[in-house]
């Protein structure tokens, strides 16, 4: 009788040795001075400031 080998174990959603993810806001914006994301059904705008920094709004 064939048995399928355990599944490994989920990750934990919280754990903390895992290094988040790392994205380059030129990636993001591609040129452009603001983006707009979806998240959750909601719509979030990422902006470049003048002083080249970023403000997220809703």
């Amino acid at each position: 009788m064939d048995t399928l080998p355990a599944a490994p174990p989920k990750p934990s959603v919280d754990d903390s040795s895992e290094q988040p993810q790392r994205v380059d806001s030129s990636q993001l914006l591609r040129g452009a001075r603001t983006v707009e994301i979806e998240h959750a059904g909601q719509r979030y705008t990422l902006r470049l400031t003048r002083e080249n920094k970023l403000i997220l709004t809703k």
